[in-house]
């Protein structure tokens, strides 16, 4: 039994392509350790039925992900992971990502919607990038 460590969506407001937006899911996955060297990606056909995509753009992203050193393909067998882009351990992500959802949660009671939240969090992740570059 094929056990699902990444399960796509699309998201027609977020600016990206289909394609890039799946490399972004595999990327964003392998640098908080949820996929892993060895995982398999959801096979092509699966993703298509999931998303009802065309079959081509799933292929696209896996051969970006492939000519980027991330993922193998073996005919016949699936994709597989090859490398990951470590950003932090469990230890480290998990009360990060604890506190983040608490945020959300203030976020979200002070009336935000998903967009202002993400308005917000871009801006001043910005405004952070800025003051350490200072």
């Amino acid at each position: 039994m094929e056990v699902l460590v990444i399960e796509f969506h699309l998201d027609g407001r977020s600016g990206l392509s289909p394609y890039q937006q799946l490399v972004q899911q595999v990327r964003h996955a392998l640098r908080l350790g949820v996929l892993r060297e060895g995982d398999q990606l959801p096979k092509v056909k699966d993703v298509v039925a999931s998303l009802a995509i065309n079959p081509n753009t799933v292929l696209k992203a896996y051969r970006e992900l492939e000519h980027d050193g991330l993922v193998s393909a073996r005919p016949g067998v699936g994709t597989f992971v090859t490398a990951t882009l470590g950003g932090g351990s469990f230890a480290v992500l998990g009360p990060l990502r604890h506190e983040l959802r608490r945020w959300l949660s203030k976020a979200r009671k002070a009336g935000l919607d998903e967009e202002s939240i993400e308005a917000l969090l871009m801006s001043t992740f910005r405004d952070s990038a800025r003051e350490d570059i200072a």
